[in-house]
């Protein structure tokens, strides 16, 4: 018997002080998690991301995606992007998430790792137009990859491995007091599928 997803406390807190995250682990069946990413690799309108740095533009090999259902302007390394309209895929991911969260989100951002050696550095998502203190759904699929937190103050340090077809919650003052990053490895040659639902108030 193929043993596709582990039992976890939904309701735990792994953050000790500060903030909450919970880890639900894997909510899709393998099948329905290969399924996804192959669907999303074809039908999501991929572009490399772009920042601004120093007044340079920089274009990274990551390639991200902005959907939403409004044309939601959303600005974060100095560079505004506008949501795409719904795809068929992301509203049922949306949906099963919303299900089991209780939450509500009103947009995503994809983001496609082609291997290990894309990453990204320690960040907070606290972007003027997201929710204050609102919930931030992290979706993985593809390559299992490790997601490090790390506290603003104390420099504790806080790391899940997360899984295909897997799902982490952030919300309270996590974004207000603690880090996070995607740390890249030279060991991962396989790619994967990031999307983080959010909700947008400024529009």
């Amino acid at each position: 018997m193929e043993l596709f997803e582990q039992e976890y406390d939904t309701a735990k807190n792994w953050l000790p002080y500060e903030g909450e995250v919970n880890y639900y682990g894997k909510i899709f069946s393998a099948k329905e998690a290969d399924d996804y990413f192959t669907k999303l690799l074809e039908a999501i309108e991929w572009r490399n991301d772009e920042s601004i740095i120093f007044g340079k533009k920089i274009i990274t090999k990551r390639k991200v995606a902005w959907y939403g259902e409004h044309p939601f302007e959303y600005t974060y390394s100095n560079v505004t992007k506008k949501a795409l309209p719904w795809t068929k895929e992301l509203l049922e991911l949306k949906g099963r998430i919303e299900k089991e969260t209780g939450e509500t989100f009103n947009s995503c951002l994809l983001n496609l790792y082609h291997n290990g050696e894309e990453g990204m550095a320690y960040h907070s998502d606290g972007e003027k137009d997201l929710k204050k203190n609102g919930s931030i759904a992290s979706l993985s699929f593809g390559a299992e990859r490790k997601f490090s937190f790390k506290h603003k103050v104390s420099k504790e340090k806080v790391e899940f491995k997360l899984a295909h077809g897997s799902l982490l919650i952030m919300k309270g003052s996590t974004q207000t007091h603690w880090l996070h990053r995607l740390p890249p490895t030279k060991l991962i040659k396989s790619p994967r599928i990031n999307l983080t639902f959010r909700v947008i108030e400024r529009f």
